[in-house]
């Protein structure tokens, strides 16, 4: 297929596809989609081997969020039956973080709903950074909470914060469809500030919320713009309760189409699998491994997701290594240019051909309801088979494949890593 020979080629010169190509590989069919996961494939070991990095979420504070995200189960108005509580301690989100570690993850995002922190709460996410980190020692931490005010991402860097988490999650011409406490540039600016302060910027998506073919291939080439170290690809978990509770779009070969789009666009980026991927892949969750480099352990942050340890047996059956420690996620250029990002924005990991020239403009912010974070890793939950999926109607709500979590951080229960 002569599409797919250009995209392998222009992915390992690290170049960008023209948007007809991103949108050709949305468009290919079912009897196509083994040649187009094997082609992204190619493009996804020549920078990242066949290492896969585990994160893990921990939500600080969850529910009552001011922000009305129509995705979030967190979010103002919803009716969803998930956990609510303020804020964890330093200890009990250390406690939490170490059962992650403990799991193989290499990488600990803290998450907290609201539309962003005050400065006491950067404080206190500080001391929680803290506490982790002597804990637990070489963990990266990433933090998403929210919209961040001037100078809070340098308050997070010089507390240990690795990394800064802020989802565009949909296209900018769309975006008003979804929220309208906040704007798409606000989500963009929160981006920037991370990206200012030397934080390692990640900002990824949510596909599944009646997006187009364009606003998915739009809302990618402005994260390459943006040009952040990770991008999460979250598929929408339909909660009752929520506005999109009937948007039941995603079929498997669909999702696998979206993650190797994202992969030929963001050819030397950590590309995640974040929430969703239980209940929309299903039994073909290890053929998503040969596009993503990266995924979540366990749960998510207001629902179920398979065993930690079923994770790991996923990646071994599949051939795959979890990334250690002491290994360098991302490329030698991006890794070693890494400090140059203060100054930088686009073009700072390796010039124009790496960050391309997208489209969408402004300035971000966000992480899910503006703190939710299903940026994150979202609001995923347990699948039943696919044969029982598959026989939900358009627009049906299934509750039945949304487990809401009833464990780990904020609970007396062990977490599921």
């Amino acid at each position: 297929m002569d599409l797919l020979n250009t995209l392998v080629d222009k992915g390992l010169r690290r170049e960008l596809p023209t948007r007809e190509e991103a949108l050709a590989v949305l468009a290919t069919s079912d009897d196509e989609l083994l040649d187009v996961v094997a082609a992204a494939g190619k493009v996804r070991r020549q920078w990242f081997g066949r290492r896969v990095k585990l994160n893990y979420l921990v939500n600080l504070k969850s529910g009552l969020c001011p922000e009305d995200c129509s995705y979030c189960s967190q979010r103002l108005g919803s009716k969803a039956e998930i956990l609510k509580y303020t804020w964890l301690k330093p200890e009990e989100a250390s406690q939490a973080a170490a059962a992650g570690v403990a799991g193989g993850a290499k990488r600990v995002c803290l998450v907290a709903s609201g539309r962003g922190p005050t400065d006491r709460d950067v404080d206190r996410v500080g001391k929680t950074i803290e506490a982790i980190k002597e804990q637990n020692e070489g963990v990266e931490v990433c933090a998403c909470l929210g919209l961040l005010s001037d100078g809070q991402a340098e308050r997070l860097k010089d507390a240990g914060a690795d990394a800064y988490n802020h989802n565009l999650n949909t296209s900018e011409a769309t975006y008003g469809q979804i929220t309208k406490t906040h704007t798409y540039a606000d989500r963009v600016d929160t981006v920037q500030k991370a990206h200012a302060a030397g934080l390692s910027a990640c900002s990824g998506l949510i596909a599944g919320m009646g997006e187009s073919d364009e606003d998915l291939v739009d809302v990618v080439y402005s994260l390459r713009e943006l040009d952040p170290d990770s991008v999460p690809v979250n598929f929408l978990i339909p909660f009752e309760g929520t506005p999109l509770a009937k948007e039941w779009n995603l079929t498997p070969q669909r999702a696998l189409r979206i993650l190797a789009m994202v992969r030929f666009v963001c050819p030397d980026v950590e590309v995640r699998l974040a929430g969703g991927r239980e209940v929309h892949l299903r039994s073909m969750q290890p053929l998503a491994l040969h596009l993503v480099n990266s995924i979540f352990l366990g749960d998510y942050l207001t629902s179920e997701g398979q065993a930690g340890q079923a994770d790991l047996d996923m990646i071994a059956d599949a051939g795959f290594e979890v990334e250690g420690a002491g290994t360098s996620t991302l490329p030698r250029h991006r890794s070693e240019a890494a400090p140059a990002a203060a100054a930088g924005g686009c073009g700072s990991h390796g010039g124009a051909s790496v960050c391309g020239s997208g489209s969408g403009s402004g300035s971000a912010g966000s992480a899910d309801g503006a703190g939710c974070g299903s940026a994150c890793g979202g609001c995923s939950g347990h699948a039943e088979p696919a044969a029982v999926a598959a026989q939900a109607g358009a627009g049906e709500v299934r509750p039945d494949l949304v487990a809401v979590r009833r464990r780990g951080a904020g609970t007396d229960l062990a977490p599921n890593a």
